[in-house]
């Protein structure tokens, strides 16, 4: 009797705990996609806000476009000055927006060393094309560059900036997040 006590709170807990919303990465609010049909979410303008895989597309599209030169996706890393080729690997489910961009993380192989690496990329809306405005490294090998507070602001670990040129980072003041918010 009493293992059966035991199985039922060991699998109750475990129901318990699928419900629970785990920690997010960043504090902005998520973009949900709808299951069944409809049109996206309405933005503040009346417009309709691009889906979470829309989003998600739009930053796999941009890695292949800018690896197909080189056969990798290359970006600069600000702590060592030198340019990582890297593999995509996944970009991850979450999509969040805070400000005028859109952002989720991705996984990245750097071809060369080995190392894992988690890149954060900015996508911004104008007009209903969607577009990566910055790409960032989070983390390497686990560790984090920086990290971000309850308002989604990035708090650096250590002193860097946007690692694509032309970006909308560049200039701009740190301790802020996507869009400058």
């Amino acid at each position: 009797m009493r293992k059966i006590f035991n199985f039922i709170m060991v699998l109750s807990l475990m129901l318990w705990s699928a419900t629970v919303v785990p920690a997010a990465e960043h504090g902005g609010a998520s973009v949900e996609k709808k299951e069944h049909g409809g049109t996206a979410p309405k933005e503040h303008g009346g417009t309709n806000a691009p889906s979470a895989d829309a989003i998600r597309t739009a930053m796999k599209d941009y890695v292949m476009n800018k690896s197909m030169a080189t056969g990798t996706f290359d970006v600069v890393d600000p702590e060592t000055g030198k340019t990582r080729k890297l593999e995509l690997i996944r970009v991850h489910e979450r999509v969040g927006k805070t400000g005028n961009y859109y952002y989720s993380c991705a996984d990245f192989k750097d071809t060369e060393s080995g190392q894992m690496l988690d890149l954060d990329l900015d996508v911004e809306d104008k007009g209903g094309k969607l577009s990566v405005a910055d790409v960032r490294i989070h983390k390497l090998e686990g560790k984090e560059r920086y990290t971000y507070d309850a308002n989604d602001n990035r708090i650096p670990v250590n002193a860097e900036g946007s690692h694509v040129e032309g970006s909308h980072m560049e200039g701009q003041e740190q301790g802020k997040e996507h869009g400058g918010k």
